[in-house]
C-alpha cells in the first residue's frame, strides 16, 4: 500500500475513535443520577422527583430524550409545532436548558404517559423549571389537561 492509502485509513480509524469518545462522553454511568428520586431545591421552592437522567437530544420545545428514561412530553405546556412561527425559538430555549444536563423528573402520577408512550413529566435542572422557564418566556402556552396529577395554574 502506498503512504496515500495508510494516511485515509488512519485518519478514518481516528474518526472513528473520536466518534465513540464522544458518545461515551454523553452516556457514560456517571452521567445519569444514581439515586432517581428525591428532592431538589429551586428558588426557595423544594420540589420532588421521581426520576433523572441526562438530557441527551431535544425533539421539539418541549420534547426531550433523557438517557435512562426515553422520550419525555413536558406536561402542560405546548409549545408551536415545526411548521409553525417561534418553533426554533422554543427548541434552542430548551436545547440551552437541558441539553447535556441532568434533569430531574416530576412524573405526572395521575397520567405517566402519553398515546405515543412518552412519559409526561415537569422538567427541572439544577438551577430551573424547565415548564415554567418556556411559560415566562412567552414561548409556550399552559396546556392543561386532565387527568393529571398537576393543578390548572400550578405550573
Amino acid at each position: 500500500m502506498n503512504k496515500q492509502k495508510i494516511s485515509i485509513i488512519l485518519l478514518i480509524i481516528f474518526l472513528i475513535g473520536i466518534g465513540l469518545a464522544l458518545a461515551n462522553a454523553l452516556l457514560e454511568p456517571n452521567s445519569t443520577v444514581e439515586n432517581k428520586t428525591g428532592t431538589l431545591t429551586l428558588k426557595n421552592k423544594t420540589v420532588n422527583y421521581d426520576n433523572a437522567g441526562k438530557c441527551v437530544e431535544v425533539i421539539d420545545g418541549n420534547t426531550i430524550q433523557v438517557y435512562g428514561v426515553g422520550k419525555v412530553q413536558l406536561t402542560q405546556v405546548k409549545t408551536p409545532d415545526m411548521n409553525e412561527s417561534g418553533f426554533s425559538d422554543a427548541k434552542k430555549l430548551t436545547e440551552d436548558l437541558c441539553l447535556g444536563k441532568t434533569v430531574y423528573l416530576d412524573i405526572d402520577n395521575a397520567q405517566p404517559q402519553d398515546k405515543y408512550g412518552r412519559t409526561l413529566a415537569i422538567a427541572y435542572t439544577n438551577t430551573t423549571d424547565v415548564n415554567k422557564e418556556l411559560i415566562d418566556s412567552g414561548l409556550a402556552k399552559i396546556s392543561y389537561f386532565e387527568p393529571s396529577e398537576f393543578k390548572k395554574g400550578e405550573i
